[in-house]
């Protein structure tokens, strides 16, 4: 396990340019664990992982669904798109049978610390937090005007070597 990687997230829309930035380090087989608070943007995350892989439909909370698969449209990986807030123990995440199209997507669950660890020992634990306060500025009674702090932390060989620090901060300028 590498240090942690920690960024603050101040917009929406830099928290799917953050995704983006994410996707240039990602292949098939790569399992992303997604655990925060409640509005964190982990959603939002995956929405600019999903642009930026290039995968068919719209990516979406899979609350409700539990999991859906977005097909890549050209030669890179489909994303496997899960949320297990709404399920009980690990068991219950096994049924999804996630470890058959592990090798050939980019596995994204939300809510999985403590239930998918087991998928692969080589994987990336991403914690979202919402700061109470909105940043100077902000509206105040705007939900979405929070800033995120973004906690990365690289688990496994698969991770060894990889400058995350490099890929994922903002360029100094930008």
């Amino acid at each position: 396990m590498t240090s942690p990687l920690v960024l603050e997230i101040p917009t929406a829309a830099d928290m799917q340019a953050f995704g983006a930035r994410l996707a240039t380090v990602l292949r098939a087989g790569d399992l992303l664990v997604l655990t925060g608070d409640l509005g964190a943007g982990k959603t939002t995350l995956t929405q600019g992982l999903g642009a930026a892989l290039g995968v068919r439909g719209r990516v979406a909370s899979p609350t409700f669904v539990i999991s859906r698969v977005h097909p890549a449209d050209g030669d890179g990986p489909a994303l496997v798109h899960v949320d297990t807030y709404r399920m009980a123990d690990a068991l219950e995440v096994a049924d999804l049978d996630l470890e058959y199209s592990l090798a050939d997507s980019v596995t994204v669950v939300e809510w999985g610390a403590g239930l998918v660890e087991e998928l692969s020992a080589d994987r990336l634990e991403i914690v979202l937090t919402r700061q109470a306060e909105p940043p100077p500025g902000a509206d105040p009674d705007d939900p979405s005007a929070a800033i995120r702090t973004v906690t990365v932390t690289a688990v496994g060989d698969r991770w060894a070597g990889t400058d995350l620090a490099a890929a994922l901060c903002v360029p100094s300028g930008a």
